[in-house]
């Protein structure tokens, strides 16, 4: 077999076993590599910013590949995909699309990372405020909902976005049974929701997703949570965030304030400065490092804007458009996008 083979082998067996930051730094550095030899349009982009692999020790030498090039193929697998998951956007937009290798990577990373924050989702009836499954199979958030749901094992659980007269009174039955229960949905159709019925979930957990753009006014997390738990007659409202060029989650459980699982880790970048990672606590741009996309791209420019804190946690604060992205990062961007089209 060769060296190549045995790395992926590897690289694999060791992203769900990461336990400290030692393990995910060595992990990191290696599926760096990896990916540099494997990932054609990765490679291309660490060539035309003359970033030689040998020259990458530290998490903070890899460059991260902005999140605009996922309209195109990113994929670094050998065999046809499995699963394509692709953002929802607007009409006027182009889509982005994720080739997902091996979708039993997917499910043992959002499995673990909802077993890692809130156990076994047996505790729960999963009621997802969310399109259904058979609506948009195409979403890896659909997709991570659905079997949930499935593993749920309550006949409760279910996808209630076009029923939410029948949720409420999932909910207010639930009450009364004194089931747990999980209330997902995005941030929209929660707003809507709220708006319609007085709800009392109590100790119980809601969940928001994010979905706001074009759907009305804009509100900080901090009023749309304060609404929320007004509301819902709870003391505060969870998040997760996930995006389809993502195959894992963070999470935060109150006050905006994510955490990740141990194989996904945040940093910031300067705003003016793409290439430079700036210190915790300042606010700049979010890279992400997810080890779950070993074959797209682990290492993501987003274009969401927060600040990570010395603990690893972090929080998002909006979001920066195409205009705001300066120097080499925009230039790049554009040249490898060329060449995809040609």
């Amino acid at each position: 077999m060769e060296n190549a083979e045995i790395d992926e082998i590897n690289l694999k067996k060791g992203i769900f076993n990461i336990c400290n930051s030692e393990e995910f730094i060595q992990s990191t550095i290696s599926m760096f590599r990896w990916q540099a030899g494997n990932n054609p349009v990765y490679k291309e982009y660490l060539r035309l910013l003359n970033r030689p692999v040998e020259s990458i020790r530290e998490i903070h030498d890899i460059s991260f590949l902005p999140i605009e090039l996922f309209k195109q193929k990113i994929y670094a697998g050998k065999r046809p995909e499995e699963l394509v998951f692709e953002s929802s956007g607007t009409t006027s937009s182009i889509p982005s699309y994720h080739l997902v290798a091996d979708s039993a990577i997917y499910k043992e990373s959002f499995l673990k990372a909802f077993s890692l924050f809130y156990g076994s989702p047996d505790k729960y009836v999963i009621l997802a405020l969310l399109p259904s499954y058979l609506e948009r199979s195409n979403s890896s958030l659909i997709y991570m909902m659905n079997e949930l749901i499935k593993l749920s094992g309550h006949y409760e659980s279910g996808f209630y976005l076009d029923n939410t007269k029948e949720l409420v009174q999932k909910i207010e039955e639930l009450n009364r049974s004194g089931k747990k229960y999980m209330l997902w949905g995005v941030t929209f159709a929660l707003i809507e929701l709220a708006n319609q019925y007085d709800l009392n979930v109590g100790d119980n957990i809601v969940i928001e997703t994010g979905g706001m753009k074009g759907r009305g006014p804009e509100m900080t997390r901090g009023e749309l949570h304060e609404f929320l738990c007004r509301r819902f007659h709870t003391t505060a409202i969870h998040s997760e965030y996930g995006m389809t060029e993502l195959l894992s989650q963070a999470y935060s459980k109150g006050s905006g304030v994510f955490y990740c699982p141990p194989w996904m880790k945040v940093l910031t970048r300067d705003l003016n400065d793409p290439f430079r990672i700036t210190n915790t606590g300042k606010t700049g741009a979010l890279n992400i490092i997810d080890l779950a996309n070993i074959y797209s791209c682990p290492f993501i420019a987003t274009q969401d804007l927060g600040t990570v804190h010395d603990d690893g946690s972090f929080e998002v604060l909006g979001r920066f458009d195409n205009s705001e992205i300066r120097g080499c990062n925009l230039m790049v961007s554009e040249e490898l996008k060329t060449k995809s089209e040609k």
